[in-house]
């Protein structure tokens, strides 16, 4: 696989919520890497955090490839999605370190927009050996 193969499927998966075409991606010990201070290790790791995009809809990512090199490279991507539980929104509000915005009970859930650059480097067979991904995001107008 090379960085173009990746971030087609990896846009397939998140747009689809499929945990298992993402886990796919990586080798048995790959490293997804969701923020800096955060990794989920393993297949069965990767498909657990990859559940929070059930609580997502109407997913939309786009990406640009901005360097390739044989064992890996570098893409900006961009996503937007309609947040479909409270709970998800508490988990996107405690991981930009926003706390809670002034939301009261009975308003509507926001859409959100994501934007990143992911850095993937690949083992000797073609698999993801680590997906490190730096993003922002706001409330989508």
């Amino acid at each position: 696989m090379d960085i173009d193969g990746f971030m087609q499927n990896y846009q397939r998966a998140w747009e689809t919520s499929d945990e298992n075409l993402l886990a796919s991606l990586f080798a048995a010990d790959g490293r997804y890497r969701n923020t800096p201070f955060a990794v989920q290790e393993g297949h069965e790791a990767i498909k657990q955090y990859w559940q929070r995009t059930k609580l997502q809809t109407d997913i939309r990512l786009s990406y640009e490839v901005l360097q390739r090199h044989a064992t890996g490279g570098i893409a900006h991507w961009h996503t937007t999605y309609q947040v479909t539980s409270e709970d998800m929104f508490k988990m996107w509000a405690a991981s930009t370190g926003t706390n809670m915005l002034a939301r009261q009970p009975g308003d509507p859930l926001p859409r959100l927009a994501l934007d990143g650059i992911a850095s993937v480097e690949f083992d000797q067979d073609g698999l993801c050996r680590e997906l490190r991904l730096w993003w922002h995001s706001r409330i989508d107008d």
